[in-house]
């Protein structure tokens, strides 16, 4: 894959979903790529990768994707020329628990700040990013390609498979005359420093190590395909960038590994990474909401059209997580850490 950071500088670049894990790294790779990064979210949690990572150079607007006028308002301030859309309710469990602001935000979110894109213009390259959970489920025996009928099970699922419906829609009713080029990626599970959220296997086992704990893993027979944050980010600032330059790239695609492993395996290269005696054990949960057993994607598509590739394995993608989290829990210098990851990467 060709070395397209340099596209980027002086870039004014839109990012919602900021303050979010990929999020907060995606801004990091962009600022120090020298682009002009402007972003809308939530304020964001406590513990929270966004105030770590050194990103003061961002122009913050906190704020709700529902809220059309406020996403409105921070849009016309940016006048951006490339949206990265990540904002969303990313949680499969609160996706049951809260399914009506699940689907507010990850439907009337996608349709609103693609209306800004429409209303106001200016926006050539726009990169919606969905889930390998669009797809409907079934028993191929093969990893999903992009061509697969989308329908997730699941209300958050469900909720990304109309969003990428939606930018769809756009770009074929509003966008059709390549102005501005609409493409939706579609990751795979994204594991690295910095997540800190609630029901996800890593941040789930880094919690239990740090307490001294042993990990605990719901469903340790799922299959998912698991790749550092990094591997996607870089899949989305290349589709954005090229589609920039050639309209004909734009679609969809996923991007994932190219292999899977159960959440069993990843907890047990986490034991073996994090060291000081953490172990994992199989800890089933009653009327636990359904979530599907096995998830693969083909990306041979991204593979083709731009020459890209994953660069780490699970193993290495585990590792650099733990090595992110160590810096954290000794009070190193986290935008560092980033940054070196980020180059490590870049070399690889």
């Amino acid at each position: 894959m060709k070395d397209f950071l340099s596209f980027y500088k002086g870039r004014r670049v839109f990012v919602t979903g900021h303050t979010g894990f990929k999020g907060s790294w995606l801004c990091r790779i962009l600022c120090g790529a020298g682009a002009e990064v402007y972003g809308f979210a939530l304020p964001p949690a406590s513990p929270s990768l966004y105030p770590l990572a050194g990103l003061g150079g961002v122009r913050s607007e906190f704020g709700d994707m529902r809220d059309a006028a406020a996403l409105e308002r921070a849009f016309c301030t940016a006048r951006p020329e490339i949206v990265f859309h990540l904002a969303a309710q990313p949680l499969v469990r609160a996706g049951y628990a809260a399914p009506a602001y699940t689907y507010g935000t990850n439907v009337m979110g996608t349709v609103n700040i693609l209306e800004c894109a429409r209303k106001y213009g200016g926006v050539c390259s726009f990169l919606n990013v969905t889930t390998d959970k669009v797809y409907r489920e079934d028993s191929c025996g093969r990893g999903h390609r992009e061509g697969d009928a989308l329908g997730g099970p699941e209300p958050y699922a469900n909720s990304k498979s109309c969003s990428d419906l939606i930018a769809r829609c756009y770009a074929e009713s509003f966008f059709a005359g390549g102005e501005t080029r609409v493409s939706s990626a579609r990751s795979g599970n994204a594991v690295g420093g910095g997540d800190f959220a609630p029901g996800r296997i890593l941040p789930d086992c880094v919690r239990a190590a740090a307490a001294g704990e042993p990990v605990r893993v719901r469903n340790p027979q799922s299959v998912r395909p698991y790749q550092h944050v990094l591997e996607p980010l870089f899949a989305y600032l290349a589709i954005a960038a090229e589609q920039w330059e050639n309209a004909a790239v734009a679609g969809e695609y996923n991007v994932g590994p190219d292999e899977c492993i159960s959440t069993a395996e990843l907890a047990e290269l986490f034991c073996r990474a994090w060291g000081d005696g953490a172990r994992w054990v199989a800890q089933g949960e009653e009327n636990a909401p359904r979530e599907t057993e096995e998830l693969r994607l083909d990306c041979a598509k991204l593979k083709r059209v731009f020459g890209w590739r994953p660069r780490w394995s699970a193993a290495e993608a585990v590792e650099k997580t733990v090595e992110w989290t160590k810096a954290w829990l000794r009070g190193g210098d986290i935008p560092a850490c980033m940054d070196a990851q980020i180059a490590e990467y870049m070399r690889s």
